[in-house]
Protein backbone atom coordinates (compact mmCIF):
# COMPACT_ATOMS: atom_id res chain seq x y z
CA UNK A 1 0.00 0.00 0.00
CA UNK A 2 1.54 3.52 -1.24
CA UNK A 3 2.68 5.78 2.18
CA UNK A 4 1.16 8.48 -0.57
CA UNK A 5 -2.81 7.61 0.27
CA UNK A 6 -2.20 8.63 4.37
CA UNK A 7 -1.36 12.06 3.12
CA UNK A 8 -3.03 15.20 4.37
CA UNK A 9 -2.11 19.20 4.51
CA UNK A 10 -2.24 20.49 7.67
CA UNK A 11 -1.40 24.35 8.20
CA UNK A 12 1.56 24.75 10.25
CA UNK A 13 -0.29 27.31 12.66
CA UNK A 14 -2.44 24.17 14.37
CA UNK A 15 0.99 22.57 15.50
CA UNK A 16 0.92 22.92 19.40
CA UNK A 17 3.99 23.99 20.98
CA UNK A 18 2.95 23.81 24.65
CA UNK A 19 0.49 21.38 25.85
CA UNK A 20 -2.88 22.87 27.68
CA UNK A 21 -3.44 23.92 30.56
CA UNK A 22 -4.95 22.31 32.75
CA UNK A 23 -4.10 19.28 30.89
CA UNK A 24 -7.84 17.75 30.57
CA UNK A 25 -8.70 21.29 29.35
CA UNK A 26 -7.44 19.86 25.26
CA UNK A 27 -10.31 19.59 23.23
CA UNK A 28 -11.64 15.74 22.65
CA UNK A 29 -13.21 14.53 19.16
CA UNK A 30 -15.75 11.60 19.45
CA UNK A 31 -16.05 9.39 16.78
CA UNK A 32 -18.09 6.62 16.40
CA UNK A 33 -17.23 3.66 14.23
CA UNK A 34 -20.75 2.43 14.20
CA UNK A 35 -22.90 5.63 13.19
CA UNK A 36 -19.78 7.43 12.10
CA UNK A 37 -20.67 10.73 13.99
CA UNK A 38 -18.27 12.87 14.97
CA UNK A 39 -18.48 15.22 17.96
CA UNK A 40 -16.22 17.83 19.39
CA UNK A 41 -15.91 17.93 23.45
CA UNK A 42 -13.33 18.64 25.93
CA UNK A 43 -11.09 15.90 27.70
CA UNK A 44 -12.05 16.40 30.87
CA UNK A 45 -15.82 15.22 29.19
CA UNK A 46 -14.20 11.75 28.84
CA UNK A 47 -15.10 10.74 32.81
CA UNK A 48 -18.92 10.99 31.73
CA UNK A 49 -18.50 8.91 28.80
CA UNK A 50 -17.16 5.81 30.60
CA UNK A 51 -18.51 3.33 33.18
CA UNK A 52 -18.08 0.15 35.24
CA UNK A 53 -18.21 -2.22 31.88
CA UNK A 54 -14.85 -0.28 30.65
CA UNK A 55 -11.42 -1.43 31.28
CA UNK A 56 -9.07 1.83 30.49
CA UNK A 57 -4.95 0.58 29.71
CA UNK A 58 -2.59 3.20 29.80
CA UNK A 59 1.34 2.90 29.27
CA UNK A 60 3.49 4.09 31.93
CA UNK A 61 6.57 4.89 30.75
CA UNK A 62 8.80 7.48 31.35
CA UNK A 63 10.72 10.06 28.61
CA UNK A 64 14.55 9.99 29.87
CA UNK A 65 16.70 13.01 28.93
CA UNK A 66 18.19 11.37 25.83
CA UNK A 67 19.77 14.50 23.59
CA UNK A 68 22.99 15.23 24.40
CA UNK A 69 25.46 18.31 23.24
CA UNK A 70 28.95 17.46 22.60
CA UNK A 71 31.61 19.02 20.58
CA UNK A 72 34.42 17.94 18.29
CA UNK A 73 38.17 18.60 18.85
CA UNK A 74 37.44 20.98 15.84
CA UNK A 75 35.53 22.95 17.99
CA UNK A 76 32.13 21.65 15.49
CA UNK A 77 28.81 20.79 17.59
CA UNK A 78 27.86 17.09 17.77
CA UNK A 79 24.11 16.14 18.47
CA UNK A 80 23.11 13.27 20.20
CA UNK A 81 19.83 10.39 20.54
CA UNK A 82 20.94 8.11 22.57
CA UNK A 83 18.37 5.11 21.21
CA UNK A 84 19.06 1.93 22.77
CA UNK A 85 22.14 0.89 25.27
CA UNK A 86 23.86 -2.31 24.25
CA UNK A 87 25.95 -2.42 26.80
CA UNK A 88 27.28 -0.15 30.29
CA UNK A 89 28.32 2.52 28.40
CA UNK A 90 27.93 1.46 25.15
CA UNK A 91 24.82 3.16 22.82
CA UNK A 92 22.92 3.07 19.48
CA UNK A 93 22.71 6.90 18.53
CA UNK A 94 21.23 9.01 16.20
CA UNK A 95 23.58 12.07 15.63
CA UNK A 96 24.53 15.00 13.84
CA UNK A 97 28.02 15.72 12.96
CA UNK A 98 28.98 12.42 14.45
CA UNK A 99 33.41 12.00 13.72
CA UNK A 100 34.38 8.91 11.84
CA UNK A 101 34.63 5.56 13.78
CA UNK A 102 37.62 5.66 16.43
CA UNK A 103 37.38 9.39 16.51
CA UNK A 104 36.54 11.05 20.36
CA UNK A 105 33.75 14.20 21.09
CA UNK A 106 33.11 15.54 24.26
CA UNK A 107 30.59 16.02 26.32
CA UNK A 108 31.60 18.70 29.42
CA UNK A 109 34.31 16.99 30.22
CA UNK A 110 33.01 13.07 29.47
CA UNK A 111 34.40 11.39 26.14
CA UNK A 112 32.74 9.90 23.77
CA UNK A 113 34.51 7.58 20.99
CA UNK A 114 32.96 6.31 18.19
CA UNK A 115 33.08 2.58 17.46
CA UNK A 116 30.56 1.96 14.34
CA UNK A 117 29.36 4.09 12.17
CA UNK A 118 27.38 3.28 8.90
CA UNK A 119 24.07 4.28 7.06
CA UNK A 120 21.59 2.44 9.51
CA UNK A 121 23.97 2.43 12.84
CA UNK A 122 25.95 4.48 14.70
CA UNK A 123 27.45 3.09 17.81
CA UNK A 124 29.60 5.64 20.46
CA UNK A 125 31.14 4.50 23.98
CA UNK A 126 31.04 7.03 26.77
CA UNK A 127 34.51 6.84 28.98
CA UNK A 128 35.18 8.39 32.24
CA UNK A 129 31.88 8.72 33.68
CA UNK A 130 32.64 7.70 37.25
CA UNK A 131 28.65 8.51 39.21
CA UNK A 132 26.72 6.17 37.54
CA UNK A 133 25.29 7.27 34.36
CA UNK A 134 21.87 8.25 35.07
CA UNK A 135 23.47 10.98 36.95
CA UNK A 136 25.50 11.86 34.01
CA UNK A 137 22.26 12.21 32.06
CA UNK A 138 20.24 13.90 34.64
CA UNK A 139 23.22 16.36 34.64
CA UNK A 140 23.71 16.96 30.66
CA UNK A 141 21.00 15.55 28.97
CA UNK A 142 17.69 17.43 27.32
CA UNK A 143 14.27 16.28 26.96
CA UNK A 144 13.97 14.96 23.52
CA UNK A 145 10.82 16.61 22.01
CA UNK A 146 9.83 16.57 18.24
CA UNK A 147 11.65 18.96 16.00
CA UNK A 148 8.48 20.22 15.19
CA UNK A 149 7.74 22.01 18.66
CA UNK A 150 9.55 25.39 18.92
CA UNK A 151 9.24 26.39 22.67
CA UNK A 152 10.94 28.60 24.73
CA UNK A 153 10.63 26.61 27.86
CA UNK A 154 13.09 25.72 30.19
CA UNK A 155 15.13 22.37 30.52
CA UNK A 156 13.33 21.66 33.98
CA UNK A 157 9.67 22.66 32.65
CA UNK A 158 9.92 20.54 29.32
CA UNK A 159 10.88 17.37 32.34
CA UNK A 160 7.60 18.07 33.66
CA UNK A 161 5.66 18.75 30.58
CA UNK A 162 6.79 16.00 28.00
CA UNK A 163 5.55 13.33 30.49
CA UNK A 164 2.60 11.71 31.83
CA UNK A 165 1.31 12.11 35.39
CA UNK A 166 1.63 8.37 35.84
CA UNK A 167 5.03 7.78 34.00
CA UNK A 168 6.99 5.51 36.28
CA UNK A 169 9.30 3.13 33.79
CA UNK A 170 12.12 4.90 32.84
CA UNK A 171 12.90 3.85 28.88
CA UNK A 172 11.52 6.42 26.45
CA UNK A 173 13.11 8.74 24.10
CA UNK A 174 9.28 10.14 22.79
CA UNK A 175 6.40 10.80 25.38
CA UNK A 176 3.18 8.28 24.96
CA UNK A 177 1.16 11.68 24.37
CA UNK A 178 -2.12 10.37 24.50
CA UNK A 179 -1.48 9.97 28.27
CA UNK A 180 -0.07 13.78 28.69
CA UNK A 181 -4.14 14.61 28.72
CA UNK A 182 -4.59 12.97 31.97
CA UNK A 183 -4.69 14.62 35.30
CA UNK A 184 -5.45 13.55 38.58
CA UNK A 185 -8.40 15.12 38.60
CA UNK A 186 -9.28 12.81 35.78
CA UNK A 187 -7.71 9.44 37.19
CA UNK A 188 -10.16 10.38 40.64
CA UNK A 189 -13.46 10.63 38.35
CA UNK A 190 -12.82 7.70 36.07
CA UNK A 191 -12.14 5.40 39.88
CA UNK A 192 -15.00 7.00 41.31
CA UNK A 193 -17.25 5.89 38.21
CA UNK A 194 -15.41 2.46 38.81
CA UNK A 195 -13.82 2.42 35.43
CA UNK A 196 -10.85 -0.80 35.75
CA UNK A 197 -7.78 1.18 34.89
CA UNK A 198 -4.52 -0.65 34.01
CA UNK A 199 -0.68 -0.14 32.90
CA UNK A 200 1.81 -1.65 30.51
CA UNK A 201 4.92 -0.94 29.60
CA UNK A 202 6.72 -0.02 26.33
CA UNK A 203 9.23 2.34 25.96
CA UNK A 204 8.93 4.69 22.88
CA UNK A 205 11.53 4.60 20.10
CA UNK A 206 12.55 4.81 16.68
CA UNK A 207 9.34 2.00 15.95
CA UNK A 208 6.99 4.60 17.03
CA UNK A 209 8.39 7.79 15.27
CA UNK A 210 10.84 7.25 12.75
CA UNK A 211 9.49 8.16 9.21
CA UNK A 212 8.41 6.09 6.46
CA UNK A 213 11.14 6.37 4.00
CA UNK A 214 9.73 3.41 0.98
CA UNK A 215 7.03 4.22 -1.32
CA UNK A 216 4.88 1.34 0.36
CA UNK A 217 4.19 0.59 3.83
CA UNK A 218 5.20 -3.06 2.57
CA UNK A 219 8.80 -2.06 1.68
CA UNK A 220 8.96 -0.13 5.49
CA UNK A 221 10.89 -1.75 8.37
CA UNK A 222 10.00 -1.16 11.67
CA UNK A 223 11.99 -0.77 14.74
CA UNK A 224 12.03 -3.04 17.36
CA UNK A 225 10.83 -1.80 20.82
CA UNK A 226 10.52 -3.24 24.66
CA UNK A 227 7.47 -3.70 26.41
CA UNK A 228 6.74 -5.45 29.70
CA UNK A 229 3.15 -6.25 31.21
CA UNK A 230 2.58 -8.31 34.57
CA UNK A 231 1.31 -11.77 34.49
CA UNK A 232 -1.29 -10.43 37.14
CA UNK A 233 -2.01 -7.58 34.59
CA UNK A 234 -2.86 -9.88 31.87
CA UNK A 235 -4.72 -12.41 33.72
CA UNK A 236 -6.86 -9.27 35.07
CA UNK A 237 -7.42 -7.83 30.91
CA UNK A 238 -8.38 -10.86 30.15
CA UNK A 239 -10.93 -11.45 33.02
CA UNK A 240 -12.37 -7.84 31.77
CA UNK A 241 -12.32 -8.75 28.10
CA UNK A 242 -14.33 -12.06 28.69
CA UNK A 243 -16.74 -10.49 30.93
CA UNK A 244 -17.40 -7.81 28.46
CA UNK A 245 -15.85 -5.01 29.20
CA UNK A 246 -14.87 -2.24 26.49
CA UNK A 247 -10.90 -2.29 26.51
CA UNK A 248 -9.78 1.12 25.58
CA UNK A 249 -6.31 1.90 24.74
CA UNK A 250 -4.51 4.85 25.66
CA UNK A 251 -2.44 5.21 22.82
CA UNK A 252 -0.92 3.71 19.64
CA UNK A 253 1.86 2.37 21.94
CA UNK A 254 -0.67 0.90 24.30
CA UNK A 255 -2.39 -0.85 21.39
CA UNK A 256 0.74 -2.50 19.74
CA UNK A 257 1.44 -3.85 23.26
CA UNK A 258 -1.78 -5.46 23.42
CA UNK A 259 -2.17 -6.70 20.16
CA UNK A 260 1.05 -7.88 19.58
CA UNK A 261 -0.06 -10.29 23.17
CA UNK A 262 -3.58 -11.18 21.48
CA UNK A 263 -4.28 -14.22 19.90
CA UNK A 264 -7.21 -15.07 17.40
CA UNK A 265 -9.47 -15.65 20.73
CA UNK A 266 -9.22 -12.30 21.84
CA UNK A 267 -7.05 -13.40 24.60
CA UNK A 268 -3.51 -12.15 26.06
CA UNK A 269 -1.31 -14.74 26.28
CA UNK A 270 0.54 -15.10 29.54
CA UNK A 271 3.75 -15.77 28.33
CA UNK A 272 7.23 -13.50 27.00
CA UNK A 273 5.48 -10.78 28.97
CA UNK A 274 9.31 -9.26 28.92
CA UNK A 275 9.82 -8.53 24.95
CA UNK A 276 10.34 -6.84 21.94
CA UNK A 277 7.89 -5.97 19.05
CA UNK A 278 8.16 -4.63 15.77
CA UNK A 279 4.21 -4.80 15.02
CA UNK A 280 3.44 -2.83 12.15
CA UNK A 281 -0.42 -2.34 12.20
CA UNK A 282 -1.87 -0.86 8.68
CA UNK A 283 -5.03 -1.76 6.86
CA UNK A 284 -6.67 -3.99 6.68
CA UNK A 285 -5.70 -5.54 10.25
CA UNK A 286 -8.69 -6.50 12.25
CA UNK A 287 -7.96 -5.96 15.70
CA UNK A 288 -8.19 -9.00 18.31
CA UNK A 289 -8.42 -7.51 21.81
CA UNK A 290 -8.55 -3.64 21.95
CA UNK A 291 -12.28 -1.94 21.68
CA UNK A 292 -11.43 1.54 21.74
CA UNK A 293 -8.44 4.04 20.96
CA UNK A 294 -7.38 7.65 22.71
CA UNK A 295 -5.14 8.97 20.51
CA UNK A 296 -3.66 12.52 19.25
CA UNK A 297 -3.74 13.95 16.00
CA UNK A 298 -0.75 12.64 14.01
CA UNK A 299 1.49 13.62 10.83
CA UNK A 300 0.67 12.59 7.52
CA UNK A 301 2.34 9.59 6.11
CA UNK A 302 3.19 8.25 9.51
CA UNK A 303 2.74 5.01 11.00
CA UNK A 304 0.93 6.25 13.57
CA UNK A 305 -1.76 7.56 11.01
CA UNK A 306 -1.78 3.98 9.17
CA UNK A 307 -2.72 2.31 12.75
CA UNK A 308 -5.45 4.94 13.15
CA UNK A 309 -6.75 4.44 9.90
CA UNK A 310 -6.46 0.80 10.35
CA UNK A 311 -9.16 1.20 13.38
CA UNK A 312 -11.67 2.85 11.85
CA UNK A 313 -11.46 0.53 8.78
CA UNK A 314 -12.37 -2.92 7.32
CA UNK A 315 -11.91 -5.63 8.86
CA UNK A 316 -12.74 -3.34 12.09
CA UNK A 317 -16.00 -1.86 10.27
CA UNK A 318 -17.69 -2.23 7.18
CA UNK A 319 -15.51 0.69 5.40
CA UNK A 320 -12.87 -0.79 3.45
CA UNK A 321 -9.86 1.87 3.32
CA UNK A 322 -9.25 3.33 -0.28
CA UNK A 323 -7.17 6.31 0.81
CA UNK A 324 -6.99 8.72 4.17
CA UNK A 325 -8.57 11.66 3.00
CA UNK A 326 -11.95 9.50 2.19
CA UNK A 327 -11.64 7.52 5.15
CA UNK A 328 -14.05 8.31 8.60
CA UNK A 329 -10.41 9.07 9.98
CA UNK A 330 -9.90 11.37 7.34
CA UNK A 331 -13.17 13.18 7.82
CA UNK A 332 -12.52 13.75 11.23
CA UNK A 333 -8.94 15.29 10.60
CA UNK A 334 -10.52 17.56 7.94
CA UNK A 335 -13.04 18.22 10.64
CA UNK A 336 -10.40 18.86 13.15
CA UNK A 337 -8.60 21.08 11.09
CA UNK A 338 -11.61 23.77 10.24
CA UNK A 339 -12.08 23.71 14.06
CA UNK A 340 -8.58 24.93 14.57
CA UNK A 341 -7.49 21.57 17.07
CA UNK A 342 -4.48 21.73 17.70
CA UNK A 343 -2.22 18.85 16.30
CA UNK A 344 0.40 16.27 17.24
CA UNK A 345 2.47 16.11 20.74
CA UNK A 346 1.29 18.71 22.68
CA UNK A 347 -2.07 18.89 20.44
CA UNK A 348 -5.68 17.97 21.29
CA UNK A 349 -6.93 14.12 21.74
CA UNK A 350 -9.79 12.08 20.03
CA UNK A 351 -11.38 8.78 21.28
CA UNK A 352 -12.70 6.34 18.56
CA UNK A 353 -15.21 3.96 20.07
Amino acid sequence: MEISKFDYTLPKNLIANAPASPRDSSRLMTINRKTKSIYNKHFYDLIDMFSDSDCLVLNDTKVYPARLFGKRKTGGQVEVLLVNNLHKNVWEILGRNVPSVNQEFNIDKICAKVLEKTENKTVIEFANITNGFDKFLEKHGHTPIPPYIHTKFSEAQLRKKYQTKYARETGSIAAPTAGLHFTNRITKGLLKRHVQIEYVTLHVGLGTFLPVKSNTLEEHSMHSESFSVTRDTVERLNIAKKSGKRIIAVGTTTIRVLESLANNNSELRTNNLSSDTDIFIYPPYKFEFVDALITNFHLPKSTLLALVAAFVSHPNTNDKFVNFNNSLIGKAYKKAIKNNYRFYSFGDAMIIE
